[in-house]
């Protein structure tokens, strides 16, 4: 059946109109939000790069268009680029990089190829659990919407998170009361899943009848509950670690870990790219150690971070792993390492969360560390801090993006800045 075009807006572009002539309605480009942008300036929700649509707004496929692979695509909300074929998805990421730095008048030296994470590969992932119509509904939430898309499937999530989704039904049937929503964060560890359960009132958890068996029967390696106070874990049948750099780190509930062991070996390569044969490096928003244990093998390393639990997970893996390396438990927010504390660093290494990390790039602006490694899952805050480091005399020399979220708009990246050689 034809589909229909949907007039929106949007400010920011993934990427520049294709070079040469082309017809009005032809896509020429993916918006950020992945709407496809016509010739003519239309945005057209589920349209694919060369693919026409006329007057009336219906969709003539083009080379770039694929079959989206799930029963869920167009009312989920956790993908919005299922219709999009590899090529195109590719250049999306790059192109979603590479737009937010044009406007600022920024071009790295050199961009490499966008890495792509594969299908059912996503090992960390949020889900929320309702009642409706007398039945449990668990998934994602509905395209712009508050409602929760009841998943059958799922080909982002890796199959041993996929294959909770009906046991967890069942488990949660008797404490969902219509009106009622629990949270549930599903972590693959080394040793199995590690379940969070939030938004639990008191008088919720005695109906959840058999918490220990779910656990024993589906080989989680914990379960945990959350009812205001912060996590409280009820069943631990194993270590929940994931290994970063061949050290096991056991992960706090619910703790920040990349979203594909996929991605996070091509955003570890890509620092360690950057980094080279840096002796002393700080790696600021470390969390649990994803680059600060790599970095470790043949780096002094200290790492700071704002998250208490993460901070000394971390320090406690370096620890039994008799590594060099110091840890700091520090609100980079609102304490940012100063240039006399940088001083003493040949690389840094920077991965903020969304809103990025301007106070801290003005530091480092202000600093004379050789090098910096920013990682990054939010291309505009990102641009914006590129601008603090390059006018304070750092080049933006290498750039990798990196989808790790297969068929969503959600991009990262490893960006390399180096100090100017300053002339004589």
């Amino acid at each position: 059946m034809p589909e229909k075009t949907q007039s929106t807006s949007s400010d920011e572009m993934a990427g520049d109109e294709m070079p040469g002539t082309v017809m009005a309605g032809t896509v020429v480009r993916l918006a950020a939000r992945g709407d496809g942008v016509t010739g003519d300036g239309r945005h057209v929700p589920g349209a694919a790069p060369l693919d026409v649509v006329d007057a009336a707004g219906h969709i003539t496929p083009g080379p770039n268009r694929a079959v989206p692979p799930c029963r869920h695509y167009g009312d989920c909300g956790g993908c919005q680029l299922q219709h999009v074929g590899e090529g195109a998805l590719a250049d999306f990421a790059r192109e979603r990089v590479l737009a937010p730095l044009r406007r600022h008048g920024l071009v790295p030296a050199e961009v490499r190829p966008a890495h792509l994470s594969p299908a059912a590969a996503r090992r960390r992932a949020v889900l929320r659990a309702t009642r409706s119509g007398g039945a449990v509904r668990l998934g994602f939430n509905a395209m712009g919407e508050h409602r929760i898309v009841d998943l059958a499937e799922c080909p982002v999530l890796h199959p041993a998170l996929a294959r909770l989704l009906a046991p967890l039904r069942t488990l949660l049937a008797p404490a969902l009361t219509p009106g009622s929503a629990l949270s549930l964060a599903l972590t693959l560890t080394d040793h199995g899943v590690d379940l969070l359960l939030s938004n639990l009132k008191a008088r919720d958890l005695p109906r959840i009848d058999g918490l220990v068996d779910f656990a024993d029967r589906e080989g989680l390696a914990r379960l945990s509950v959350d009812r205001g106070l912060g996590a409280e874990t009820l069943v631990a049948r194993a270590d929940p670690a994931v290994r970063f750099g061949g050290v096991a780190v056991t992960l706090p509930p619910a703790a920040f870990l990349q979203a594909t062991a996929d991605g996070e070996a091509a955003l570890v390569a890509a620092v360690r790219a950057c980094v080279g044969k840096a002796a002393k490096v700080a790696d600021l928003f470390s969390g649990c150690g994803t680059f600060s244990l790599p970095l470790a093998a043949e780096a002094r390393v200290t790492a700071v971070d704002g998250t208490g639990p993460a901070i000394r997970a971390l320090d406690m893996a370096a620890r039994r792993a008799g590594l060099h390396l110091a840890t700091e438990h520090r609100d980079l927010f609102r304490k940012p390492l100063s240039p006399a504390e940088l001083a003493r660093f040949d690389a840094v290494v920077i991965d903020p969360p969304r809103a990025g990390a301007e106070a801290q790039c003005r530091a480092l602006a202000a600093s004379r560390v050789e090098v910096v490694a920013a990682v990054s899952c939010n291309p505009a805050t990102f641009a914006r801090d590129a601008m603090v480091l390059v006018a304070g005399g750092y080049r933006l020399r290498r750039i990798w993006p990196v989808a790790q979220f297969r068929w969503s708009t959600h991009v990262e990246l490893v960006a390399e800045f180096r100090r100017e050689k300053r002339r004589s």
